[in-house]
């Protein structure tokens, strides 16, 4: 059987860290939760995830200064922004810097399950995990 594709989640809140984490769960994701960019960039290698999610704005470096920097390393993971602010100043720079999606908090679990799925074609089943 093949591996569960692994998820980064990217934010300084852990009620939104806990409840990606547990929903990646169930719909068969592995996940690894960083309470902010600067955790996953000490551990961060170009394939290491097949997909990250990070908060657009968190103290210390962004979500949208985490997405360069991946993008920098010559990394294609694809990268979902969720942010709270539906400042479409944002949702254009997430998506011009190259991320995958762009989601305003609170977010419907239906809708990230759509960007995961096609952030993730051929690595993972979309949630037929039993």
């Amino acid at each position: 059987m093949s591996k569960a594709p692994l998820v980064a989640i990217v934010d300084d809140d852990d009620d939104v860290r806990e409840a990606l984490s547990d929903l990646l769960w169930v719909i068969g994701l592995e996940a690894r939760a960083f309470d902010r960019a600067e955790a996953l960039l000490e551990e961060f290698e170009p394939d290491m995830f097949d997909c990250i999610v990070t908060d657009a704005r968190m103290p210390g470096m962004s979500g949208l200064q985490l997405l360069r920097c991946v993008r920098g390393f010559g990394s294609s993971v694809p990268v979902i922004v969720i942010t709270s602010d539906a400042d479409s100043t944002i949702r254009s720079r997430a998506l011009s810097d190259g991320a995958h999606a762009h989601l305003v908090k609170p977010i419907e679990d239906r809708m990230l399950l759509l960007h995961l799925a096609s952030a993730l074609v051929g690595k993972w089943k979309g949630g037929s995990n039993g």
